[in-house]
């Protein structure tokens, strides 16, 4: 395993939130964001209102510059982040997960939920030099996010549309 269960879902679930900001937007409705609360079940305080939408929208693409970041500039995201967070700090387990930190109280907003988990899990990532595991899609239209965790480093592509229209492109151009 390269990073704990909970650094690898922080992740997951901001590059799915920094990529729903990809034409076409996938975060719109309410509906939108149900869907997405169901696949990253955050913990805590979720009003599930406009606001709230709103604010994680909003946090988009402060996520996306923290996951694309070279090392250093990653420090300076997540010191950034630390700064914007009101830090209360406890270990919990809960819902099947092992002891893990909850960084910020459970009654914070959501986006400042999400910001907190984004900054831990990329402090492993620094902590670990496994930048290379984010990147930008490979496809030549689409400049997604693409998180890594495979063990041989083989993900080139930010989801499966991406890798199957360039699988099939490949196809073609070998058939010629």
């Amino acid at each position: 395993m390269i990073f704990t269960d909970d650094t690898a879902e922080a992740m997951r679930a901001a590059v799915h939130l920094a990529n729903s900001a990809q034409d076409p937007d996938t975060l719109v409705t309410r509906a939108d964001f149900d869907a997405f609360l169901v696949e990253f079940p955050y913990t805590g305080r979720i009003d599930r209102d406009a606001d709230e939408l709103a604010a994680v929208r909003a946090l988009r693409p402060r996520l996306r510059r923290m996951l694309l970041a070279p090392r250093d500039e990653m420090v300076d995201e997540i010191n950034d982040a630390f700064r914007d967070i009101v830090f209360d700090a406890h270990v919990v387990r809960h819902d099947g997960a092992d002891w893990h930190l909850h960084a910020v109280a459970d009654d914070r907003p959501l986006a400042e939920r999400i910001l907190a988990e984004t900054a831990m899990a990329l402090l492993d990532v620094v902590r670990a030099d496994e930048g290379s595991r984010l990147a930008v899609c490979a496809d030549d239209d689409c400049d997604g996010v693409v998180l890594d965790l495979s063990r041989n480093r083989s993900r080139r592509y930010c989801s499966v549309a991406c890798t199957n229209r360039n699988a099939v492109a490949a196809y073609r151009a070998r058939q010629r």
